[in-house]
């Protein structure tokens, strides 16, 4: 009988679901949008809807073993509860697990890590980091997530709080995040604070593609599109991305210092821009980078995209499986 888990991504602006076969990966997936807005209660239902959906692609339920989610946020220890996840409005601390058990009415394991962190054991066990015993993950996406990957296992700090590298302050007298940290990367290279620095920058420059692509006052304007922009030899959307990669290569330069490790994976939706933002990260970074920490520094972009979320939750739900 062949054996599943069910891999979770909560983002900001929509849920991914993945169904995922021992020995075959992910066979099954599905999205939902994440309506965060609507507090924490719809968040889970949510979650639930989407759950269901894929165990319904299953003949039988008991083939269904554990499910495995990642959430933005602190993570408590025992991998169970979500503390002031941002862009979550109404989110105190929840017990995920018991609340998603309880909503689906099954008694089955579920186990709840941090978004990024998932991210960074998917491209470990699947992706770009794969070649790497040790590396830092960073997610691009609604927020900016990390991750810190330490002999092949996720580096937890005391309380399972590491890693948050989106809120290291490039400019402590910068705008606040949406954590209230001032000036840190995710209050530039999040996709609402990108896009609201794209728009003031180009609100003028008329000879600018984004104002055929969004409209008139580039209120509608999305990373994704600065990123078609620039592929298209807009100017003014290739400096605002390059402007997000200094950012990040600021970023960086800290935690490299900090952690002495040398490799750094990028992945998230904003990713995808590649080297409009990764080539201006990486010039900015080695400037940041102290002398003697520099030898094998290098910016890798990973290529599973939602996958390595999914598949990092489900490799939690796998191990949950053995414990």
């Amino acid at each position: 009988m062949q054996h599943y888990v069910v891999g979770v991504d909560l983002g900001g602006t929509s849920i991914k679901f993945g169904l995922v076969a021992a020995g075959e990966g992910i066979v099954y997936q599905t999205s939902l949008p994440t309506d965060a807005e609507q507090g924490p209660d719809h968040v889970v239902t949510q979650i639930c809807n989407g759950i269901r959906l894929l165990i319904d692609a299953v003949p039988d339920l008991s083939q269904i073993e554990a499910i495995g989610i990642g959430a933005p946020g602190a993570v408590s220890w025992d991998r169970t509860s979500v503390s002031a996840p941002p862009n979550f409005p109404g989110w105190e601390n929840l017990n995920l697990s018991k609340a998603l058990q309880s909503g689906l009415g099954m008694n089955i394991p579920v186990v709840v890590e941090n978004d990024a962190n998932a991210a960074g054991l998917g491209s470990s066990f699947y992706g770009a980091g794969r070649p790497f015993d040790s590396f830092i993950m960073v997610t691009l996406g609604t927020g900016v997530g990390g991750a810190i990957i330490y002999n092949n296992q996720i580096f937890r700090g005391a309380t399972g709080g590491a890693g948050e590298l989106g809120h290291i302050s490039v400019d402590y007298e910068g705008p606040l995040d949406r954590a209230g940290v001032a000036g840190a990367a995710e209050a530039y290279l999040g996709q609402r604070f990108l896009s609201r620095h794209a728009r003031y920058q180009l609100l003028n420059r008329k000879d600018s593609l984004l104002h055929q692509m969004a409209d008139e006052d580039l209120l509608n304007i999305t990373p994704k599109m600065l990123h078609e922009a620039a592929l298209a030899g807009d100017a003014g959307a290739q400096e605002v991305l390059a402007w997000a990669g200094h950012k990040l290569g600021v970023m960086l330069g800290s935690a490299i210092n900090l952690l002495d490790i040398r490799k750094v994976i990028v992945g998230g939706g904003v990713s995808a821009a590649g080297d409009f933002i990764l080539g201006p990260a990486r010039d900015t970074m080695m400037r940041f980078v102290m002398p003697g920490l520099r030898d094998g520094v290098e910016i890798i972009l990973e290529t599973l995209g939602n996958e390595a979320g999914l598949l990092g939750a489900a490799h939690l739900a796998f191990q949950a499986t053995l414990d």
